[in-house]
């Protein structure tokens, strides 16, 4: 199993001074810390650094650009691949030229790093954009499927019932060849049935779901593989869920480095976030079945330490956090989007806990990969000889 990263640019609330000064200077902190971190990733060997694309997010998540944010990656940092994590597709968002020319630009800069996955978002986002909700995943395929025409053909050309796209020459073309793997965000089974049946790679969460719920929806995914018919030029059959990450040296600095107050930071402020922005532009039935949830965890009801029994989240030392990661593996993950800056940790504290990660846990995890590929080239081997004695 791999290790990658998730990034949105926290900016904590409150910001110290009125506006304008408070935010500027907040957000000016979060990049650069949050670019040091990533750097840092790369030498220790992490996976993939996904970062998404949210918009007026106050408190959390202040990235709507994660092209500019993964092009400037591509300049500084050697091996780690690229993901953006998601990309809004629908039509309201963003044009499908605009789509395939950004991430190919992105893949083209990094030499073929780009891991490329499409999304719907949230209502608030949507309702900010005029995104025709109920439609909003069937523009989301068709974006997809017009994005990579345009990287297949020379000229491409399109009048269809959500583009009406006369034949340009689309620039420039991907890295990558045909095209770089997509990835579906999915918060449901239904979601992820679908990535699965589309062959894209699976993007979902274990934040607020035990492992055992989580694999039902990846076993879900991995049943609608059996059957896919891809969407795209590239069959991609694999599982990233992201999750909070904290490692350190000893659960003594757990309060040193303000981990729990984070992790209340995160789970309150999502069910305020989601009470004042997003319930509003819910269906009545989804109103119905959110808010008690949302209103008991924003009144902070809530046992913080039950996330980390559950294995929600990954916090520990070195040999604690590998632990939880083969349950991750266990449960059909083969990649773990470490959410590995949010709230109030200090940057030392963040830098020290991928430190620790890419120094005990991802060579762990590596030599156990390792050591079950020898085994199950040995297996073939004595099953090939079996069959030939026969």
């Amino acid at each position: 199993m791999e290790l990658g990263l998730l990034y949105e640019i926290d900016v904590p609330q409150p910001w110290a001074g009125e506006h304008p000064w408070g935010q500027r200077t907040a957000e000016r902190a979060a990049y650069r810390e949050c670019i040091e971190q990533i750097v840092l990733a790369d030498r220790m060997a992490f996976d993939t650094v996904w970062c998404v694309e949210h918009h007026f997010r106050e408190n959390r998540s202040h990235m709507p650009c994660n092209e500019a944010v993964l092009a400037a990656l591509s300049q500084i940092t050697k091996d780690i691949k690229l993901g953006f994590g998601v990309t809004l597709a629908p039509h309201e968002f963003i044009h499908p030229a605009r789509l395939a020319e950004k991430v190919a630009t992105v893949d083209l800069l990094s030499l073929g790093r780009v891991q490329w996955g499409v999304g719907r978002s949230t209502p608030m986002e949507q309702a900010a954009f005029k995104v025709d909700r109920d439609r909003s995943r069937e523009k989301m395929r068709a974006a997809a499927r017009s994005v990579v025409g345009m990287w297949a053909t020379d000229y491409y050309e399109e009048h269809s019932e959500f583009l009406d796209f006369p034949r340009r020459m689309v620039t420039p073309k991907p890295y990558q060849f045909p095209h770089p793997p997509v990835w579906m965000a999915a918060t449901n089974a239904g979601s992820a049935e679908q990535a699965g049946r589309d062959g894209l790679g699976l993007l979902c969460f274990a934040i607020m779901q035990p492992l055992d719920k989580l694999k039902e929806v990846i076993d879900v995914y991995r049943e609608a593989q059996k059957s896919a018919r891809p969407l795209t030029g590239v069959h991609t059959n694999k599982v990233g869920v992201y999750t909070l990450v904290h490692c350190t040296e000893s659960r003594t600095k757990f309060e040193q480095n303000r981990l729990w107050d984070s992790m209340w930071w995160w789970y309150k402020g999502l069910a305020e976030f989601t009470l004042k922005w997003e319930l509003a532009e819910m269906a009545k039935a989804d109103q119905d079945r959110v808010f008690p949830l949302m209103e008991k965890q924003a009144r902070g009801e809530f046992d913080i330490t039950h996330f980390d029994r559950e294995d929600m989240v990954i916090v520990g030392t070195p040999e604690e956090c590998l632990k939880k990661f083969l349950h991750y593996e266990e449960a059909g993950v083969d990649q773990v989007l470490c959410y590995i800056n949010f709230g109030y940790l200090p940057h030392e504290a963040v830098l020290k806990s991928i430190e620790l990660l890419g120094t005990y846990v991802i060579p762990e995890l590596k030599k156990r990969g390792a050591c079950r590929m020898a085994d199950g080239l040995e297996a073939s081997i004595r099953s090939a000889e079996a069959r030939a004695a026969e």
